[in-house]
């Protein structure tokens, strides 16, 4: 195991590692425990009491974050030419539809998200061995496979996320930026959880939300303690 840099070492002195925090707490810790020279992603993980494997324990939603994520998601938008207009106007970055299939087909998948329209999903179908593993494959369920791709378009330019249990039973998403304020980090994260507890399997037995974690891209993790939080 490589050794701790100093500022991972100095990172871990503030952390106390038998401790659970509360949300608004942790919140402020995460932005003293970060010591990167860019704008460091802040990232919550939920393990939840679920089987994902089993379909009727699968979660997965999408939420719109109120302070947004703080990254502005590359939309590409692929549809029919009589919506690429207003596809435009709501500020899609990339319109179109053969060119960008060639374009996946050949390896390209520089977005963060893709919207199509449900007539268009026979083409898309098949760039799904590209975009699948990318986790950029346009799914009802997120909102992305819609007639209304100008609401979509904005929804996403607006801090909606979709959000998916990983195998381990655990949810990964980016509540925002080390450069948001503790409160806007607080709220986002409030959003996020209050979410997935709407969305628990009727199937799930015992414990829901078995454990929290805050981190930013290179800290180590916080844990939260789940009743600090209203709704859960």
């Amino acid at each position: 195991m490589p050794a701790l840099t100093k500022n991972q070492k100095k990172a871990q002195g503030q952390i106390e590692a038998s401790k659970a925090y509360r949300l608004n707490e942790a919140s402020e810790l995460v932005k003293k425990v970060t010591f990167t020279k860019f704008d460091a992603s802040v990232d919550v993980n939920i393990r939840l009491g679920v089987d994902p494997r089993k379909a009727n324990q699968m979660v997965r939603g999408i939420v719109t974050l109120p302070h947004g994520t703080g990254k502005v998601a590359r939309v590409l938008v692929l549809c029919n030419p009589d919506k690429e207009a207003e596809a435009k106007a709501a500020g899609a970055d990339f319109v179109g539809l053969d060119e960008y299939i060639t374009k996946i087909e050949g390896g390209w998948t520089d977005v963060d998200v893709i919207i199509t329209q449900p007539g268009i999903m026979a083409k898309v179908g098949r760039l799904g061995r590209v975009l699948g593993p990318r986790g950029v494959m346009p799914n009802p369920k997120t909102g992305t496979v819609t007639d209304d791709v100008a609401k979509a378009v904005t929804e996403v330019k607006g801090g909606k996320i979709d959000f998916k249990v990983d195998k381990f039973g655990i949810v990964h998403a980016g509540i925002g930026r080390v450069s948001f304020s503790p409160k806007q980090l607080e709220v986002n994260a409030v959003e996020l959880l209050q979410t997935i507890v709407r969305l628990k399997p009727s199937a799930a037995k015992g414990t829901y939300i078995k454990s929290i974690y805050l981190s930013s891209t290179m800290s180590p993790g916080i844990c939260i303690e789940p009743k600090s939080i209203p709704g859960i």
